[in-house]
């Protein structure tokens, strides 16, 4: 397919290298990718990326996928394809009914609870990437864009939805759980750690009293 791609007329000088990275970049967006950036991205005329994508619409067509390149708004994007929707919709509502899991229910409290927040301050708190469970969280609507961080990059900060409200029943954000709720009483923390110090103590004693006894039996 790729040879076909880049033979015949201007697309003669598009590289089987450059088709591929083109799809790469497509694959991995979620939004269409406008035809400027393909073009700065891999350095090609914006009409080369042009064309290269309609070729590539049209190659998958003709092979008939269930996933196409597609034009949307001045961008290009991969989409599933019109034709299977039924079971692309299946698909969705299954995932719907699916349970979060562990990892997905603590980034859906830290959002909550911390919103407006970003993916960098959410794998501050976590001390894990957040992207995968953030991207289920968001095609569960569960989460959406709020707005940009004012700060440099303005990176895209997080919130919880409407639907969130809803699963929760609840009216508003104010209705949730006070977090103390969740946190053990002052003096609950304070027993624990002299019940551990206790132990840590009396363990290096023990240690000390057969090391002792052991120099004495000798």
């Amino acid at each position: 397919m790729k040879d076909e791609l880049v033979e015949g007329g201007d697309v003669a000088v598009v590289t089987p290298e450059t088709v591929r990275a083109i799809e790469a970049i497509l694959l991995v967006s979620q939004e269409p990718v406008p035809i400027d950036v393909l073009s700065q991205l891999v350095e090609i005329s914006a009409e080369l990326v042009d064309s290269v994508c309609q070729k590539l619409s049209e190659t998958y067509e003709a092979a008939g996928h269930g996933f196409q390149v597609a034009k949307i708004a001045g961008g290009w994007r991969f989409q599933t394809h019109p034709d299977v929707a039924p079971y692309v919709e299946r698909f969705m509502l299954d995932g719907q009914r699916a349970r979060l899991s562990g990892a997905a229910l603590e980034t859906l409290a830290i959002i909550a609870y911390k919103q407006p927040i970003s993916r960098l301050q959410i794998a501050s708190i976590r001390g894990v990437d957040p992207d995968a469970v953030m991207r289920t969280l968001h095609s569960r609507a569960y989460i959406m864009p709020v707005s940009r961080d004012n700060g440099p990059g303005q990176a895209v900060m997080w919130g919880t939805s409407q639907l969130f409200l809803e699963k929760l029943g609840i009216a508003s954000l104010a209705d949730l759980p006070s977090i103390a709720s969740f946190v053990p009483d002052a003096s609950l923390v304070e027993a624990l750690e002299k019940t551990l110090l206790l132990d840590a103590t009396g363990g290096t004693e023990a240690v000390e009293t057969s090391e002792a006894e052991a120099v004495e039996g000798s």
